[in-house]
């Protein structure tokens, strides 16, 4: 996965965020994208190998493996953080959309500043005050619905160090012992902690751009000076 583009693009976006939007690019950049490439594979990197069962039943391994780790931590929390992420393209696209309509209106011959459009700010209103609200909404959606997977797949936030199997080839109820269960449990809580305060960034935001919103549309509308 080439985050280096992800990050460009969302760097494209984050000009035309509110404050709180632009904490949440930093945090989920700094702290769950840097963490997951830098540290997650050498803390998972060697499960599968340092998994140990205390049978030498061919294949009895395997399937003890496999029902407690059914899909990677890493991939799990790749396939997250893409999900998390997408919504913001849709701001992407809105943006470069209003940027090609300002193109359009200038005539054949006019002086075009490109690089003066590319640095345009737009304000969040109209149109793509609904494209980022609900792309807000769809990254705290997805934020909850990974939060209960991780739950529900790994029975729990916590590391085991011991795991009982008796699935076919195993002869018989088997123990099997997970490396490093502590650091792994460790590492789990604090990308779930990350994910939570993303979440809570999301929400802050959401509210922040509805509350805007409202008080605009409760202000009283000036009337022109009578002559």
């Amino acid at each position: 996965m080439d985050w280096g583009a992800l990050h460009a693009i969302l760097g494209g976006v984050n000009k035309h965020s509110t404050s709180i939007g632009k904490i949440w690019l930093t945090v989920l950049f700094v702290f769950r994208i840097m963490i997951l490439v830098v540290a997650a594979e050498k803390v998972w990197g060697d499960e599968q190998q340092d998994f140990t069962c205390n049978t030498l039943q061919p294949g009895c391994k395997n399937v003890c493996y496999d029902e407690y780790f059914p899909v990677s931590h890493i991939r799990l929390w790749a396939l997250q953080l893409i999900f998390v992420s997408t919504p913001a393209l849709l701001v992407a696209m809105h943006v470069t959309y209003r940027r090609h309509e300002n193109t359009r209106k200038y005539r054949p011959g006019d002086k075009v500043d490109i690089e003066n459009l590319k640095k345009q700010k737009f304000h969040i209103k109209g149109a793509l005050w609904w494209t980022y609200t609900t792309s807000i909404f769809f990254r705290i959606i997805f934020e909850a619905i990974f939060m209960y997977i991780f739950y529900f797949m790994y029975k729990g936030y916590r590391m085991p160090r011991l795991v009982k199997c008796s699935d076919f080839p195993c002869p018989n109820t088997v123990d099997c012992f997970i490396s490093r269960p502590t650091e792994k449990t460790v590492f789990t809580i604090f990308m779930l902690v990350v994910s939570g305060i993303c979440m809570l960034l999301n929400v802050l935001e959401l509210s922040y751009l509805m509350l805007k919103s409202c008080m605009k549309k409760t202000q009283p509308v000036k009337s022109l000076p009578s002559h």
